[in-house]
């Protein structure tokens, strides 16, 4: 069963929209100009994952020393934070780092008029 979204450029980059198809909630995201579809349930306590904050993965870069001194933000890799309990998982590929627990991927089908969850 398909699900309409809306338009592709309703949705802009680094952006998402949380739809529900029959009860069973998504969250369609553009990431690096592509749009990626995940359930709403985070996979630790069952969240509303999609609803949570994104932003770019934090990273401490090393000196010279081998120490690190401050925090960077790499704007290619996207995250969203469970609001619950604050789980991070990467848009791209729905996997939380550190740990083997992932979001759940659903099916999009992308046209030039519009964006379609396949159930």
């Amino acid at each position: 069963m398909e699900y309409h979204v809306g338009h592709p450029a309703e949705i802009a980059e680094g952006g998402r929209r949380v739809v529900s198809c029959d009860g069973v909630e998504i969250g369609v995201f553009r990431i690096g100009g592509a749009l990626k579809a995940w359930h709403n349930v985070c996979p630790h306590r069952q969240g509303p994952v999609c609803q949570g904050r994104v932003y770019p993965r934090v990273t401490e870069p090393l000196q010279a020393d081998g120490t690190t001194r401050t925090l960077a933000y790499d704007e290619t890799r996207m995250q969203v934070a469970c609001p619950w309990h604050g789980w991070e998982f990467d848009l791209a590929t729905g996997a939380s780092q550190g740990s083997r627990m992932k979001l759940r991927p659903a099916r999009l089908r992308v046209t030039e008029e519009a964006v379609y969850v396949v159930l």
